[in-house]
């Protein structure tokens, strides 16, 4: 009853809805209860929520909303943030906005009915019979998040933050002393940083009446991401999601291995044993993924299971719970973004030529440095098949080339002053040829054009793409499976190491 008092009054405060009559031709989506205990820190029982949720598989688009599309800030930028902040000595600050979907403004009509399940004393007596008619989101709707979007972003533009125009969740305001303060938006979460602390302190004085939020202070754990703020920099984890994610599926006491995939080994959807439980395999795969958000060591074997999630197999269950014992033996493995002053953006690209025993495909990868510690990776299938190792190393390059221009842009936004061209490593001397080679000849024509274009990105200067050894490639951590001592150097490239906390 509390907790539902405390939803009333929230939605009550924000003005979000009027009660009235439903108009001739109009109809109602309905609204229901939904609760949940909120656990602290710590991981003891706190409270009970309670949220008054609409029914949005009611909506029709076209009548009860439009666009639903809201922007979030990637976990790619807020560990580019991480490592900003470290590079500065900056501090990061959390805030958490209350009851954040009930300030979007609606500017279509929808009308809600008061709930059935609703206890005596939350129903209006004498009016029973009438709607609600929204002027403000509820939870549940499928434009809340953009209208939420929407006012936030409203707001910032009224204080004079500018929003990056390569990464619609990052909004930036510089002071007349040159001083930045940059904020990271992620739904109803604030992440804040900044020169000057007293600058953290207005900026909070002047939301927090704005909207009704909570001061979570030093950032420390972030959906599910454990940061730790030292002197010699910032680690990020996921420790206790890890342990979590290990008793779910009771693997908390099993034997670790060494890597996260067995060399040699090629999955196809046949697979082979009998077919297992595609709930639970997707549950665990998708438990993974986001378990790559600090843990690039994982990324490939991940990715290369998640293509069998509708109808798995014995043998890719098997592998994924290999990932498991990978993760009891290394769950206290992080990134550490340090004090450094170097501002390099390079990179690393490779492929695996048709790894992919069914439809011949092949598979690239590349990851991204500032610094001395990774902070952008992927690994994904090409849409193509190539004809050759040079081919595939190509367009793995033309995809790594799409990627360090993004950045490069993101990051002028920040320091304004990245000339330089970005290095991408690359081990395969005839791609690079072909890459810096302006003429169509006989062994590229037969290329989509749009893998070409990294041609015209190393003639203006934006990339340059080099030469580096198959045995400093780092990129092969996530084309293919690796014998453990190559497995654990690339590691320590990749700047993940024991997070000392």
């Amino acid at each position: 009853m509390d907790a539902m008092k405390e939803e009333i009054d929230a939605i009550e405060r924000n003005d979000t809805w009027s009660l009235i009559s439903l108009p001739k031709g109009q109809k109602s989506i309905g609204v229901k209860w939904v609760y949940k205990l909120k656990k602290n820190v710590e991981g003891g029982v706190n409270k009970f929520k309670a949220r008054l949720v609409v029914k949005g598989y009611k909506q029709k688009q076209g009548i009860d909303y439009e666009k639903v599309f809201a922007p979030i800030a990637k976990f790619d930028i807020i560990r580019l943030i991480f490592f900003i902040a470290a590079m500065n000595r900056w501090q990061i600050h959390q805030l958490d906005v209350k009851s954040a979907f009930l300030n979007g403004v609606l500017e279509e009509e929808v009308y809600v009915d008061q709930p059935e399940d609703q206890p005596e004393g939350f129903i209006v007596k004498g009016k029973e019979h009438m709607m609600y008619r929204l002027k403000k989101a509820l939870y549940g709707l499928k434009q809340a998040p953009r209208a939420w979007n929407l006012c936030i972003d409203k707001h910032f533009g009224e204080e004079g933050f500018t929003k990056c125009p390569y990464e619609h969740g990052v909004y930036m305001k510089i002071y007349l002393n040159d001083n930045k303060l940059i904020i990271c938006l992620y739904v109803d979460d604030l992440l804040i940083t900044c020169d000057d602390e007293q600058m953290i302190v207005d900026f909070k004085s002047t939301i927090f009446r704005r909207f009704d939020m909570t001061d979570v202070g030093l950032m420390s754990l972030f959906l599910g991401i454990e940061v730790h703020q030292k002197d010699d920099g910032i680690w990020i984890c996921q420790k206790r999601y890890a342990k979590e994610l290990l008793e779910k599926f009771r693997m908390n006491h099993c034997n670790s291995v060494s890597t996260s995939m067995q060399t040699g080994v090629h999955f196809t959807k046949e697979g082979e044993g009998k077919l297992v439980d595609s709930t639970l395999y997707k549950s665990l795969i998708e438990s993974l993924r986001y378990l790559t958000v600090t843990r690039p060591d994982i990324m490939y074997s991940v990715a290369i299971l998640s293509r069998f999630m509708e109808n798995p197999r014995e043998s890719h269950w098997l592998a994924a719970k290999r990932i498991l014992r990978y993760i009891s033996g290394t769950f206290e493995f992080g990134l550490h973004y340090q004090c450094s002053g170097d501002m390099r953006l390079l990179g690393y690209c490779d492929s695996d030529w048709a790894n992919d025993h069914e439809e011949r495909k092949s598979t690239s990868g590349y990851v991204f440095y500032v610094g001395s510690t990774a902070f952008t990776w992927c690994t994904h299938k090409q849409k193509v098949v190539a004809l050759s190792t040079c081919e595939a190393e190509y367009i793995a390059a033309a995809a790594a080339a799409c990627e360090a221009i993004w950045l490069k842009n993101l990051l002028k936004e920040f320091f304004r002053k990245i000339d330089e061209a970005t290095i991408i490593y690359v081990d395969n001397k005839s791609a690079i040829a072909l890459a810096k080679n302006p003429v169509q000849h006989g062994r590229s024509k037969h290329i989509d054009v749009r893998y070409h274009f990294i041609r015209d990105a190393v003639l203006m200067g934006y990339i340059s793409i080099e030469h580096c050894s198959t045995e400093d490639q780092v990129a092969d951590l996530f084309t293919k499976a690796l014998s453990t001592p190559r497995f654990l150097k690339l590691l320590k490239m990749l700047g993940m190491k024991k997070v000392l906390v």
